[in-house]
């Protein structure tokens, strides 16, 4: 048993006049902090893992919606490029920090070493298991230097994700979410998620916590996520 079988899958809002009235109030409180981040010389990253189809996409864009753009950068991880290939892995994700008062939001990200790389055999065993200590160290450095770092873990059961590719699969708007790939990935579902036990076992120290959102239900993990993020930026910068 580990934490994620632990999750309560069945969270939900069950109003959508309710959900959209706390969701509006979160956006407004995240965009008046939005200045005040801007004032000091620190910045906000946001981390997002998970399975496929869990709702990372749509939750980055409700938190990230209101806010001015200008001092916004996201950043979808895919395969490395050879360029990539040709540095140590956690060059990329140097590059792509955000500059201070600035939000940078990875939707997937260094973790990938220590999930997909090591499930596909990408990364070999010696690389994924020195690759705990190395991401401590540099979040580490990440913290030292001001910045307030937040990872979400958005988790689904397995016979949602099903339904959530079959319903891309049919929806001419929708098909280009949906791969090959990601059917592939279903048949590791297990280690996919024994991959993630360990990762936050390994890589969750008090500066930077994983998040674990419950994402079957929409609704609920764009609050729970919005929630989080006014809260951790309010304690660190004060509030509005």
């Amino acid at each position: 048993m580990g934490v994620l079988n632990e999750l309560d899958l069945t969270k939900q809002i069950e109003e959508k006049s309710t959900y959209r009235k706390k969701l509006e109030q979160l956006q407004l409180d995240l965009l008046h902090l939005q200045p005040r981040l801007r004032q000091t010389k620190r910045s906000l990253i946001l981390v997002f893992e998970g399975p496929d189809a869990a709702g990372k996409g749509g939750v980055i864009k409700r938190t990230l919606e209101r806010l001015d753009p200008r001092a916004v950068r996201v950043y979808s991880i895919v395969k490395p490029t050879a360029q990539e290939y040709a540095h140590h892995y956690l060059r990329r994700f140097w590059i792509k920090l955000p500059n201070y008062g600035e939000i940078a939001v990875f939707d997937r990200s260094w973790y990938g070493r220590v999930l997909v790389e090591r499930v596909e055999g990408f990364a070999a065993r010696a690389e994924w298991k020195r690759a705990y200590e190395e991401i401590n160290h540099f979040e580490k450095t990440l913290a030292d230097d001001g910045a307030i770092l937040l990872k979400f873990y958005l988790h689904i059961t397995k016979d949602e994700q099903l339904a959530r590719f079959k319903k891309r699969a049919a929806d001419p708007y929708k098909r280009w979410k949906i791969n090959a790939e990601d059917w592939r990935n279903r048949e590791k579902w297990h280690q996919h998620n024994e991959a993630a036990e360990e990762m936050f076992a390994k890589c969750g120290p008090a500066r930077a916590p994983w998040i674990l959102v419950e994402g079957n239900y929409k609704w609920h993990a764009r609050l729970k996520v919005l929630r989080a993020v006014v809260k951790r930026l309010e304690k660190e910068i004060g509030k509005i």
